[in-house]
């Protein structure tokens, strides 16, 4: 990933917290057929990544390949015209911010299905705690439940390297940072609010 020094994020607590905010991710792995991308949710388990995939997916036989995980945080277009020094210079253009996490491993293909179920209970229970009445695994019968679980294996990608980029204007004067917050926050579209929120934290923790 190419990476100028000011955009680079080597903190893996923030890496960490991208990961868990955003867990849907791409899964690159090289197959016989050339490159293969994955769509799937992981949870963080201290320095690894754990999904499932169905067995007829072909990571279901990759045990042991390498592997790139990559989690997209909030993302935006930025105008020009939110920027102070382009009422005074005009030199300025439109760009894209954007945070993103690349997590380097190997697969490895879990076929116990305790670990399994484990697994779908934590991610099921995650995901339906915002519900007014959650689903839990456990309201499902046991022969649908155990049907489901031979027709999937577990992955686990240990984390070998994390590298992280967070483009959030840190190569812009403040003032320009602090009008593209502003405008993020007027235009209010999809992803906007948490793009300019990241923005801000980015700035208090800023040394």
């Amino acid at each position: 990933m190419y990476m100028p020094k000011h955009f680079a994020e080597t903190r893996v607590d923030i890496l960490h917290g991208l990961i868990r905010d955003c867990p849907f991710a791409t899964l690159v792995a090289n197959t016989a057929g050339g490159l293969a991308a994955n769509h799937l949710p992981f949870e963080l388990v201290g320095n690894a990544l754990h999904g499932h995939v169905a067995r007829g997916n072909e990571l279901a036989r990759l045990d042991g390949a390498e592997v790139l995980a990559i989690f997209r945080g909030p993302d935006g277009y930025i105008s020009p015209n939110w920027y102070p020094t382009k009422q005074e210079t005009h030199r300025e253009v439109p760009t894209w911010n954007y945070a993103v996490a690349h997590v380097h491993g190997r697969l490895k293909v879990i076929e116990d299905a305790a670990w399994l179920r484990a697994l779908l209970e934590r991610l099921t229970d995650r995901h339906e705690a915002a519900e007014p009445r959650p689903w839990h695994v456990g309201d499902a019968p046991d022969d649908h439940i155990e049907k489901s679980l031979r027709a999937i294996v577990g992955i686990e990608i240990g984390i070998e390297r994390i590298e992280g980029k967070f483009k959030l204007s840190q190569n812009h004067p403040e003032r320009n940072r602090r009008g593209v917050i502003a405008g993020l926050r007027r235009r209010d579209g999809d992803g906007d609010t948490e793009l300019a929120t990241l923005m801000a934290l980015q700035e208090e923790s800023s040394p």
